[in-house]
């Protein structure tokens, strides 16, 4: 039978003498005999053994957990099996870290990144909840429309990217900015308003997203083409638009674009559900119709 010395497993393991004699004083690996000398020698078992030992620990494997499976009280697949979820749980976590440690370098906020990064998805939600119970409370708006408000959800990953995790902070300062909310608030009243006049709301807002997006649509071309937003052709663009508009909500032809622009006009809405995109990973991201709203908004006045 075919023995080995510590030093001759030391140069097929990789491993330091010192270690390997630790091993065996353990127990990990038993002696197979001695030389005339008295030096300890170990056998072919004794070097799988080993080498399955430096494997597990290369691994991460703790050593009482190594002795258990060469003790077959449990299996090396339960042992990886373990182990992976426990590496999954802490590369969640660093990843987390890394995000937030990046989003701290770009803006120098500590305390309030980790706490909004730490947050679980119930109270990630309720922040939201707490907002829409303020800017919709006590008010009679299209049911449809706010419940399609409360029924999309922040689902920042557990692995956020820096990207997921700056849009996530953005938008909860946002829902939790007083001028914000004072601006969503004087909206779903004028909602409410139209609604109490008798201006049949429901039923119209495929139509009126159709009316807004042909007005954004007439106002990038004519950035792109350069239009004067206070000469003639651009009157005749926004005399287009409102006709849109008022046959979309069925109210007389009028300066609607101008009034609906400043009593929905708030750009940080939009920004809203373009954070929300970044933070679901929504493969459509919300565009940007800043420009387009500002050449509108000069337009129409």
């Amino acid at each position: 039978m075919t023995h080995y010395s510590i030093g001759e497993l030391a140069r097929m393991t990789g491993l330091s003498t010192r270690t390997i004699r630790f091993y065996s004083d353990s127990g990990v690996i038993p002696v197979a005999g001695r030389t005339a000398g008295g030096f300890r020698t170990y056998d072919v078992d004794g070097l799988a053994r080993l080498k399955l030992v430096r494997t597990l620990r290369d691994l991460g494997v703790d050593l009482p957990t190594a002795q258990r499976v060469l003790a077959r009280e449990v299996s090396v697949a339960d042992v990886a099996r373990t182990h992976a979820e426990a590496i999954d749980a802490q590369m969640r976590t660093l990843r987390l870290r890394r995000a937030v440690l990046r989003v701290v370098a770009r803006n120098g906020e500590v305390e309030m990144v980790h706490e909004l990064a730490r947050l679980s998805e119930e109270e990630r939600q309720a922040i939201l909840d707490d907002f829409f119970d303020e800017v919709f409370g006590g008010l009679e708006l299209d049911p449809g429309f706010e419940q399609m408000m409360r029924s999309v959800r922040v689902e920042l990953p557990d692995d956020p990217s820096t990207e997921q995790l700056e849009a996530w902070i953005e938008l909860a300062n946002m829902v939790r900015d007083p001028d914000f909310r004072t601006s969503i608030r004087r909206m779903s009243e004028r909602h409410h308003e139209l609604r109490a006049e008798g201006a049949d709301l429901s039923g119209v807002s495929q139509e009126l997203m159709e009316a807004f997006q042909y007005a954004i649509a007439q106002a990038r071309e004519a950035l792109d083409a350069g239009v004067d937003p206070r000469s003639p052709e651009a009157e005749a663009i926004v005399a287009r638009v409102n006709e849109r508009w008022s046959a979309a909500a069925d109210l007389p032809v009028g300066p609607e674009l101008a009034k609906r622009l400043e009593e929905f006009g708030d750009p940080r809405a939009e920004r809203y559900w373009a954070l929300i995109a970044t933070i679901n990973g929504w493969e459509n991201p919300v565009p940007d119709t800043t420009a387009a709203r500002r050449w509108l908004t000069d337009a129409a006045r």
